[in-house]
C-alpha cells in the first residue's frame, strides 16, 4: 500500500469518526464551561431550570483558570463558556486565532479592593503592597482604579483597556504592585496590604462583595458574557441560552441571589418596565 493511499484511508477514517461523534451528540444537551463561584451559581440557580423546562440537558464544567475554557470551547468540548468580558475574549481569540464570539452579557460581580490588614483606603502608606491580576485586561482595570485613587499616576492619554505598568509615570506612595494569577488573589490577602480581586473569585473564597473597600464602576468593556463558537451563534441552542438570560425569570433569580451585581442593560430595562 502506497503512503498516499494510506494517508487517504486515514483521512477518511478521521472524517468518519468526526461525523459519527457529531451525530452522536444529543442536540438537546448543552455543555457549559465556567469558573467556580457566582457564574456557575447563576447557571445552576437560574439558567439550568429554565432550559430544562424546554427539554435541554445542561452539563456544567468548572475551570480554575482563564485560559482553558476558551480552548475547550474552540475545540468543541464545550458548547458555551461563561467567565470573561469582551476585552479578554477579543484579545484571546485574536492571539490564538479562535473563532469565538459573544452571545449575551450577564450580571457581573465587580473587581474591587479588599484587605485583611486595613479597614480603610486611607490607611495606605508609603511602600504599601497591592496585589493585582496578572492577565492584561484585568490588570488594566486595577491600574485605572489605582490612578483614580491617586496611588499611582498613569501617563496622559493612556488607553484604559490596555493600561500596563509601562504606563505608570508617577508612584508618589512607592506602591509595590504585585501581579498574581486572578484565582490566587484571595489567598494573597494575608501577605499584601491590599488586593484587587475579581468578584467571582472573591465570592468563591467566601469573601462578601460588601466587604470591599471600593469597587469599580463596571464599564461596558468589562461586563461578563456568554461566549460560543462563531459558527454556532445562530443555532437554536444558542438562541435559547441567550433567551434564558434575558428572561424575567432570571431577573428574579438575580435580584434574589445576586444583589450587588452590575446588571446588563436588558435586565435594567426589564426592571424599569416592571415599575
Amino acid at each position: 500500500m502506497t503512503i498516499a493511499r494510506r494517508t487517504l484511508i486515514l483521512s477518511a477514517l478521521t472524517l468518519a469518526l468526526a461525523a459519527n461523534f457529531a451525530a452522536a451528540k444529543d442536540p438537546k444537551e448543552i455543555v457549559i464551561g465556567t469558573s467556580a463561584g457566582p457564574y456557575a451559581d447563576q447557571i445552576k440557580l437560574g439558567i439550568k431550570p429554565i432550559l430544562e423546562k424546554q427539554g435541554y440537558k445542561i452539563k456544567l464544567v468548572e475551570f480554575n483558570d482563564y485560559v482553558q475554557p476558551n480552548f475547550a470551547l474552540a475545540e468543541g468540548s464545550l458548547d458555551a463558556n461563561v467567565f470573561q468580558h469582551i476585552v479578554y475574549l477579543n484579545k484571546f481569540a485574536t492571539e490564538h486565532k479562535l473563532a469565538l464570539t459573544d452571545l449575551v452579557t450577564i450580571p457581573t460581580a465587580p473587581i474591587a479592593i479588599y484587605s485583611k490588614k486595613h479597614k480603610s483606603l486611607d490607611e495606605v502608606k508609603e511602600g504599601s503592597s497591592v496585589g493585582v491580576p496578572n492577565d492584561p485586561s484585568n490588570e488594566a482595570r486595577a491600574l485605572v482604579l489605582l490612578d483614580q485613587l491617586g496611588w499611582i499616576k498613569l501617563r496622559a492619554n493612556f488607553d484604559p483597556v490596555r493600561a500596563s505598568e509601562k504606563d505608570i509615570v508617577g508612584n508618589p506612595k512607592k506602591i509595590k504592585i504585585i501581579p498574581l494569577e486572578a484565582a490566587q488573589l484571595p489567598r494573597s490577602l494575608g501577605d499584601t496590604d491590599y488586593s484587587f480581586i475579581n468578584g467571582n473569585y472573591a465570592l468563591a473564597a467566601g469573601i462578601k462583595l460588601t466587604e470591599a473597600l471600593i469597587a469599580e464602576k463596571i464599564s461596558a468593556n468589562y461586563i461578563n458574557l456568554v461566549a460560543v463558537r462563531t459558527g454556532d451563534k445562530d443555532k437554536q441552542f444558542a438562541k435559547d441560552l441567550a433567551a434564558a438570560y434575558r428572561s424575567r425569570e432570571f431577573l428574579e433569580v438575580t435580584n434574589k441571589h445576586f444583589a450587588g451585581y452590575s446588571k446588563p442593560n436588558y435586565q435594567l430595562a426589564l426592571q424599569s418596565a416592571k415599575k
